[in-house]
């Protein structure tokens, strides 16, 4: 009995004007292994290097606190806050070269359409994610910790634990970080053709019922003025979703994918 002949994966179509080249599994994986161990290696070098610097970097996350004071409240404390802040300086400072790196990877294997929209998509990915830690920093931050100091100015002094304040920092950034992914998110379904741009702006009811609903859960404190904002922010990028959904849809109608 003959062996079955090995699996091939098309990474490509010539049909859709593309190289004809065929890739078996195991040489799938193993340049899967090489590219997830090479963007495993940029984010250890980035946060190694972001250590160097370390001071310099928590500095700039305590100024939007403006005169509070930080305590260290246990032996190490601040050394493990280094390693975690380092740590998520390093997955934001390599996030391009990861995506490059996955990027590199699936695009082989798209069509000549799905390149044009699917790589832009990821790149503005990249982007909302970048203007997300901005917005919270710029915004989000410095309003949730005015209300919180304002709230309790004339019963207690406000002295904080540096790795309660870091962490409470960088949990915001990150989760509004991801709220920004909301209209690649919209994209990429109605790229898929899951979703139209009049049902979706039909229901901007639900929409802002449910932006409202997510400023207060990604939101770690309970001050009304931080979800407001991240609420408003999130309506906001479903519009510009809706936006490049509508866009997608007259480019099916025209160019069919």
């Amino acid at each position: 009995m003959e062996p079955p002949p090995p699996i091939q994966i098309e990474k490509s179509s010539e049909k859709e004007g593309l190289s004809d080249v065929e890739m078996p599994l195991l040489e799938h994986l193993a340049e899967l292994r090489e590219r997830v161990l090479r963007s495993l290696l940029a984010v250890v070098v980035a946060a190694a290097s972001s250590l160097l610097v370390i001071k310099p970097l928590v500095r700039l996350l305590e100024v939007p606190a403006g005169s509070i004071r930080f305590l260290q409240l246990a032996p190490g404390e601040f050394l493990f806050v280094s390693l975690k802040v380092a740590g998520y300086s390093g997955l934001t400072i390599a996030l391009p070269y990861i995506l490059f790196e996955g990027l590199a990877f699936v695009l082989p294997g798209l069509t000549r359409s799905e390149r044009r929209l699917i790589a832009p998509a990821v790149a503005g990915s990249a982007i909302l994610f970048i203007a997300g830690l901005s917005f919270a920093w710029w915004a989000l931050v410095p309003a949730a910790l005015q209300f919180l100091v304002n709230y309790g100015a004339d019963v207690v002094e406000p002295l904080w634990s540096i790795e309660r304040y870091l962490d409470f920092v960088i949990l915001l950034m990150l989760a509004t970080g991801i709220a920004f992914q909301l209209p690649v998110l919209q994209l990429l379904l109605g790229v898929l053709g899951l979703v139209h741009w009049k049902p979706m702006l039909a229901a901007w009811r639900w929409v802002v019922m449910g932006a409202a609903i997510a400023g207060a859960v990604l939101t770690p404190s309970t001050d009304p003025i931080t979800m407001l904002l991240l609420g408003s922010a999130i309506t906001g990028l479903f519009l510009i979703g809706v936006v490049l959904v509508a866009i997608t849809d007259r480019f099916r109608e025209q160019t069919p994918l």
